[in-house]
């Protein structure tokens, strides 16, 4: 097939538009950033690409709450050229800002109707009551998302204040699990979940990413495009293991997204 292509939304306050659109060229994609308002201008310029990713940082400065501004917009504006999207087979990717923006536009979790979304679940202040700035581990917790390999633990950087994953009720919670809507748990080295700092941010059972009924749709909290290179991780100098390492573990995930187009679309 062609080149796969990937679009990085761009708008004001987001600030690892850079950094992820390297890591998708460092996996093999054609990517470029551009401004959600020319893709408000041109709906149709969309269907040009194959992955869309949000990427991470402060988008309108977190105003109102973290994400909802250009979460608002998107069901405004892009919800249906959004739809046919993932209709279409293909991938969405939500990092850390870009999660929020995808749960609270109703995107995350479930079958991403963004008409008919009741918002059961959000994103809040973490329970520091501070910015958490370091690393964690990820464990796994479907084989249905596309993005992940199932029996992969990643260890990532997370950068946020506004973390915490937070469901309506019990019910909502059971359903995420039962409907393996929970991409990533937050677990210690050992595979074990717990409190802070393994957990950073206080998110109700451990969640750390969320995707779809398809599988195609991920939002994590965590940073894959701040380790896509093996001497970005804090001990890559004194560990044998990371240095025989093949991927990084942030590389996985845009590779494993590649993968998936060159193979089904």
């Amino acid at each position: 097939m062609e080149r796969v292509k990937a679009i990085v939304l761009r708008a004001a306050g987001i600030n690892c538009d850079m950094e992820t659109e390297y890591a998708l060229q460092l996996a093999g994609a054609e990517a470029e950033r551009v401004h959600i308002n020319r893709i408000i201008e041109d709906k149709s310029a969309l269907e040009q690409y194959h992955i869309l990713v949000i990427p991470g940082g402060f988008s309108y400065g977190d105003d109102v709450a973290a994400g909802k501004i250009l979460a608002n917009q998107i069901v405004h504006h892009l919800y249906e050229p959004i739809q046919k999207f993932i209709q279409a087979g293909k991938l969405v990717l939500g990092i850390c800002n870009g999660f929020q923006v995808l749960v609270k536009a109703g995107i995350l979790p479930g079958d991403s109707n963004i008409l008919e979304h009741q918002q059961e679940v959000t994103i809040t202040n973490n329970d520091s009551g501070k910015f958490e700035d370091r690393w964690v581990y990820l464990a796994p917790q479907t084989e249905r998302c596309i993005f992940i390999e199932p029996d992969r633990y990643i260890y990532l950087p997370v950068a946020h204040a506004e973390g915490k994953v937070v469901t309506k009720d019990k019910p909502t919670l059971e359903k995420l699990k039962s409907k393996g809507f929970i991409a990533f748990k937050y677990v210690d080295e050992n595979g074990k979940e717990g409190g802070y700092p393994v957990n950073p941010n206080g998110s109700v059972d451990s969640i750390a990413g969320l995707t779809d009924t398809t599988g195609r749709v991920l939002g994590l909290m965590p940073h894959p495009e701040r380790h896509v290179r093996l001497t970005q991780h804090p001990r890559w100098s004194r560990s044998l293991r990371i240095r025989e390492t093949i991927d990084s573990d942030g590389m996985t995930i845009f590779k494993n997204a590649l993968k998936y187009i060159q193979e089904n679309l």
